[in-house]
């Protein structure tokens, strides 16, 4: 495992303490998203499908098209409308 070279004190304690401060961050936004996901349940939407929705919005569209054409022809295969 890599030691840090003498005189890197400072520099490993502002790196720590950025990661903890962008990890708290992330920890509220992660908040911040369940709260809208739980108004979005609360207003009778559909939260999977929400979810799915999200997910292809924020995908590669060439990926999401492979990935839906691939499930469309085993939807085929398997008889499932």
């Amino acid at each position: 495992m890599d030691q840090p070279a003498q005189g890197h004190n400072g520099q490993l304690k502002s790196l720590v303490e950025r990661i903890n401060k962008l990890m708290d961050d992330r920890d509220e936004v992660s908040s911040d998203i369940r709260d809208v996901f739980t108004e979005a349940k609360s207003d009778g939407f559909d939260i999977p499908a929400l979810r799915a929705i999200i997910r292809a919005q924020r995908e590669d569209a060439e990926k999401r098209r492979n990935r839906e054409a691939m499930i469309d022809m085993y939807r085929g295969e398997l008889g499932i409308d």
